[in-house]
């Protein structure tokens, strides 16, 4: 299978098999309208397999949802066909808009246009907690 290389675009690396998907999904890429490849259990040497996105254009994305779905993930800024930068992610210490807490008492719950936000309590085992009641957030 070939893909083409991207002149203006971004490509997300590294990401755990399995996971493109959810990225796509949480990063809303099915409304951009330019070509965007999802690479799904490519070989990998560091990985064994890993998903890629390619996203033919540049465009700004929120580093932080990046990290939260996989904190080892790399995007590379491509411009006139070379990599014009490489970021590494980290887990964030917050995280708004993605999670939904799961308790029926929790102040978001009942107040609909509050954010649904998160810090991270446990960093090794990547908890994360409603700011708001403290509940920690379901997988």
């Amino acid at each position: 299978m070939t893909i083409d290389s991207i002149k203006n675009g971004i490509v997300i690396d590294h990401i755990a098999a399995g996971k493109a998907m959810e990225l796509y999904a949480i990063l809303g890429l099915g409304e951009l309208d330019c070509s965007v490849a999802i690479l799904k259990n490519v070989s990998s040497g560091k990985l064994g397999k890993k998903d890629i996105i390619k996203i033919d254009t540049i465009l700004d994305l929120d580093w932080d949802i990046i990290g939260y779905v996989d904190p080892n993930i790399t995007v590379n800024i491509i411009k006139d066909g070379q990599r014009l930068e490489k970021r590494q992610l980290k887990l964030p210490e917050r995280i708004t808009g993605v999670l939904r807490c799961k308790n029926p008492r929790c102040i978001t719950s009942v107040e609909q246009e509050l954010p649904q936000e998160f810090k991270l309590t446990d960093r090794e085992r990547r908890i994360y907690r409603c700011l708001y009641c403290e509940t920690q957030a379901g997988k």
